[in-house]
Parts: C-alpha cells; sequence; structure tokens
C-alpha cells in the first residue's frame, strides 16, 4: 500500500505568551517568560505560588453566554486554537468533502476545575444532590473534539488520546497515520488543559513536581540548569490541520511543513520517573526517525521535552548523545517550556508548532533561564541557551513523555513539493 503524504495546512494556539500563534512566536524568539503570580485562585496557602497562565483572556471575546455554559476551559481553550487552526488552513465545506475531516484532539486531565467546583458544592451543601446538568459533558476528557466536530460538520475519525503530558503528542501521531493510511483527507488535531486551579496546583505540589522558587516566577523553569527544581504548570492549547498532500495542493493551501514521522514507546519503569537510562526517549526518537525513512545526520533540530525537573533533564540528553553519538553535537536543542510553562496534556502540539515553525523560518527559539551548568548533563550539547539562533533546518524532532512512561517523537520536516 502507498502511503499519502502528510503536510501542515493550518496552526492555532492559545498559551501563557500569546493568544495567538503570530503572538506566541514572537514571544518565543524575544525569549518571554510567560510565568507570574497566580490569578485563578488564592494561592497563599499553597507551596507554588505562581503559574504560567493564559493573559488577558475573557470568554466574552470568543463565547456567547449560552454556549459557554457547556464548556470547562479547557475546552474553550481548544475550540479557541482549532478555530484559528482552521481559518489559517482555509478549509471549508466547498473546498473539502467534511465527511472525510476527522477530529483528534487530546487533553491529560480534561475537566479538573468542572470535577473540583462541582465536587466542592455537593460537600458544602445538605448532601441533596444538585449537580450542573452540563457536570459529565463538560469533565470527561474527549468532549473538545466532538464540540469542535458538531461546529463544523467534521464526519470523519473523531476520539481523544489521553497519555498525560504525551497526550497532544499522540494525537497528532494518530491523525498523520490516519491521513497516511487514507483514512481521512484531514484532520483537526491538537490537545488543551487548564489545571492552573486548586486541585491541580495541590496536586502537582504534594507530588513535589513543580517549582516552588516563589521569590523569582520568571525563572522557575529552568530546563538543564543545576538549579532547577521542578516544571512550572501552565494552560492553553494548540491545534494543527494535518492533511493528504493532494488535498492541500487541489485547492491551493498553504504548506508549513511536512509530517514525516512519529515514534511511540513505553518506559516499562515506574508510574512518574524516567527510564534512568533513557531508553524509552532513546526508542521513541530512533523509531520516529526510522518511521520518516531519514538517518541520524538528517535531524538539525530537537525541541525537548526538557520540563526542568531533576531526573527528566538528565536522562533526555543522555538518551540524545546515546541514540545521535557525535552527531549530537551538531544538533539544535531547546526547551520551550522554559517559557511557556509545561501545558500538560496540551504540551506536545504547541512544541510542534514551535518546531514547525522553526523549520519554516530556519530559526531556533532559545532555551531560556539557563545560570548554572549542571555536571549531570553533558553540557558540549547546543541547547540553545539565551536567545534565538537563525540556521538551515531540513528536519526537526519534537518529544513529549508523560506520566506511565508514555513516550512520543515527531518528526517535521520542510516541505519538498
Amino acid at each position: 500500500m502507498e502511503l499519502k503524504r502528510v503536510v501542515v495546512t493550518g496552526l492555532g494556539a492559545i498559551t501563557p505568551i500569546g493568544n495567538s500563534v503570530p503572538d506566541y512566536w514572537d514571544s518565543l524568539l524575544k525569549g518571554v517568560s510567560g510565568a507570574a503570580d497566580i490569578t485563578r485562585f488564592d494561592h497563599s496557602r499553597f507551596k507554588t505560588h505562581f503559574a504560567c497562565e493564559v493573559k488577558g483572556y475573557d470568554w466574552k471575546d470568543y463565547f456567547d453566554r449560552k454556549d459557554v455554559r457547556k464548556y470547562d476551559l479547557f475546552a474553550q481553550f481548544g475550540l479557541i486554537a482549532a478555530e484559528e487552526a482552521i481559518a489559517d488552513s482555509g478549509m471549508n465545506a466547498e473546498n473539502t468533502d467534511l465527511n472525510e475531516v476527522g477530529v483528534i484532539w487530546s487533553s491529560g486531565i480534561g475537566g479538573l476545575a468542572t470535577f473540583f467546583d462541582e465536587v466542592a458544592a455537593f460537600t458544602k451543601g445538605d448532601g441533596t444532590p444538585r449537580f450542573n446538568p452540563f457536570f459529565i459533558p463538560k469533565m470527561i476528557a474527549d468532549i473538545t473534539a466532538g464540540h469542535i466536530s458538531i461546529k463544523h460538520g467534521y464526519r470523519g475519525p473523531n476520539f481523544a488520546t489521553v497519555s498525560a503530558c504525551a497526550s497532544s503528542a499522540n494525537a497528532l501521531i494518530d491523525a498523520y497515520n490516519y491521513i497516511r493510511l487514507g483514512k481521512a483527507v484531514a484532520i483537526v488535531t491538537g490537545g488543551s488543559e487548564a489545571a492552573v486551579n486548586e486541585s491541580g496546583v495541590g496536586g502537582f505540589n504534594a507530588m513535589h513536581a513543580i517549582s516552588t522558587r516563589n521569590d523569582d516566577p520568571l525563572t522557575g523553569s529552568r530546563p538543564f540548569d543545576k538549579d532547577r527544581d521542578g516544571f512550572v504548570i501552565g494552560e492553553g492549547g494548540g491545534g494543527l490541520v494535518l492533511e493528504e498532500l493532494e488535498n492541500a495542493r487541489k485547492r491551493g493551501a498553504h504548506i508549513y511543513a511536512e509530517f514525516v514521522g512519529g515514534g511511540l514507546s513505553g518506559d516499562a519503569n515506574h508510574m512518574t520517573s524516567p527510564h534512568p537510562e533513557g531508553l524509552g526517549a532513546f526508542l521513541s526518537m530512533k523509531r520516529a526517525i526510522q518511521d520518516a525513512g531519514l538517518q541520524l545526520q538528517d535531524i538539525d533540530h530537537i525541541n525537548t521535552h526538557g520540563t526542568s525537573t531533576p531526573l527528566g533533564d538528565i536522562v533526555e540528553p543522555k538518551a540524545i548523545v546515546s541514540l545521535f553519538g557525535e552527531h549530537a553535537y551538531n544538533i539544535s536543542i531547546n526547551s520551550t517550556k522554559s517559557m511557556t510553562g509545561h501545558l500538560l496534556g496540551g504540551a506536545g502540539v504547541v512544541e510542534a508548532i514551535a518546531t514547525v515553525l522553526a523549520v519554516h523560518n530556519d530559526v531556533v527559539p532559545p532555551t531560556i533561564n539557563h545560570f548554572t551548568d549542571d555536571p549531570e548533563i553533558d553540557n558540549k550539547l547546543d541547547f540553545t541557551f539565551g536567545k534565538a539562533r537563525k540556521r538551515t533546518i531540513n528536519a526537526a524532532l519534537s518529544n513529549t513523555f508523560g506520566f506511565g512512561g508514555h513516550n512520543a517523537s515527531m518528526i517535521l520536516k520542510k516541505f519538498v513539493p
């Protein structure tokens, strides 16, 4: 069977450093940190007082009151990102068969705020069950894919992927596979998350997973720095329109890049800690490169998972050196989480957008907040510390890993007709 070529024709994002793709990309290149004191709830009794929240967000700018009652914040972010991606792609009922367009949209946690609010209200009451009729559909992680499909009339494959922080990377890889197998001509794919609330921050605090650098939030996310103390929780979402090449050509779509490979693996090691030798990361990257039909030396850039956690930031560079050997030192590596924080289930797609634009524009966004080298990390690697760098990028990897040992690696390549 001849596999179809898959290209990226639309991008959408709402992030802690920009509420649209142009604003997000501009902030990445400028090295803007999205961290600040939490505004969504009273954080005074929590160990962590800061997060990477979406700035200046007002639902009234996007939804009417009747509809927004049905949407948890994670779904609002997803609908906004998908809308921008679809508009950017120019895809519509006149130039594409909507029966052949799917939606694969993810969330690692789903409607956490809705769940928390409904249960809290019940426990404060007299025991009489008075739940919002939208409670269940607002909470479930698959609902954004359904809302996008309903709004736009897409009747192709429609589901959600859930693999913790790898969720949206899994969604993109699934979409890529469905299209190249001829199961759809286009898929709106991505993910969104909104866990900056009492239960989200409190839960990650209990795990000692997130930074407590309350005196200096802007530098809280410090990937690969010796003094990193955990990730900074973020929120938002991103979307891509992936499309079969011939359909994109037929309707004259703008093509940002070609999606050429996806690799998946399991650490089979620990509930929350990565494999100590980076075996899962090694396998997912190797499988993505094999899937793309590329050689190791073809990779110019890697957008790492790079969360700013003590163990993860040691293991991923170790896996890169183990896989690429000497070529590892020719690769421009970065972590955009140094700016956006960690969007959990939305991380993979937001970082894939950064990777697509890096390939498209031949520029690597920086890794900010590096102050002290960690002797446990190979510092001969080029982490693009401090500022963006221009270089030719023909092919790039984007890594995303999740609790449970879920690993996903994607390869984006410069489009050649």
